[in-house]
């Protein structure tokens, strides 16, 4: 009781604010050229602060395996809203993410994305084809992309079919894929959840699996293997789930 009095009092109102501020720094930076630095480390902070203002405790495993100089395509699963924080706060590489187009929006967010450099995806073969032509403009030009192979958010914590996209463009450019395993964002704000709850979030960072690795292999292989990895890290806290 005592946590949800504060969610409701002092970290959302914050939160809003804070949200505010940095989109609109963002969207001033992307009007003035600006997609790598301040449209990253502004959105980086946003995501920390948000995680820390609700006072979530955050765990990180395997960013050492990261090379700051290789371009990646990340593939995490899709828990809930607080995957976006947990991973822009502490995955510690730059990147630029691939949304669903209604996300644009978002009021100040939506906007600030855009500009910003992100791609976005409607359900158009226009418009995946667009994104997928971002997607590897960015790839092309230094910028690691983050996709969630899922397309949306889990129903009920456990990880959904992949879908053979965010593979498709890894393969073709040759790029190393990097599984991320995400617990705890379900438990924290699911997407039938009306409020933030208190509990733990774990990034997992798996070892990069090379192009060498999966060059000529079928998507349906591929698809598998990254899925397995993604998987055997899961954890559920069913006592958690019982209580939203």
């Amino acid at each position: 009781m005592v946590y949800k009095t504060y969610t409701y009092l002092i970290a959302t109102p914050i939160f809003i604010v804070v949200s505010a501020i940095c989109g609109s720094i963002t969207a001033l930076a992307g009007l003035l050229g600006d997609r790598r630095y301040v449209a990253h480390y502004v959105p980086q902070f946003w995501s920390w602060f948000t995680c820390s203002i609700y006072l979530l405790p955050v765990s990180v495993v395997g960013r050492e395996y990261l090379d700051p100089k290789q371009t990646y395509v990340f593939m995490p699963n899709h828990q809930g809203y607080f995957d976006i924080f947990l991973v822009y706060a502490y995955l510690g590489h730059k990147f630029k993410w691939m949304m669903k187009d209604y996300l644009r929006n978002i009021p100040f967010i939506g906007y600030a994305c855009y500009k910003s450099g992100h791609v976005y995806i409607g359900e158009s073969i226009s418009s995946i084809a667009n994104a997928v032509a971002a997607s590897r403009n960015l790839l092309e030009n230094g910028m690691s992309m983050c996709i969630f192979p899922e397309g949306t958010r889990t129903h009920d914590g456990k990880i959904a079919e992949f879908k053979r996209g965010a593979f498709m463009l890894a393969s073709q450019l040759e790029r190393p894929i990097v599984p991320i395993t995400i617990n705890g964002s379900y438990e924290v704000f699911s997407r039938d959840a009306t409020m933030v709850n208190h509990h733990p979030l774990e990034l997992i960072i798996h070892k990069p699996i090379p192009y060498e690795d999966f060059k000529g292999k079928k998507s349906k292989e591929l698809i598998k293997e990254v899925y397995d990895i993604i998987n055997g890290s899961l954890k559920l806290d069913n006592q958690n789930l019982k209580e939203q």
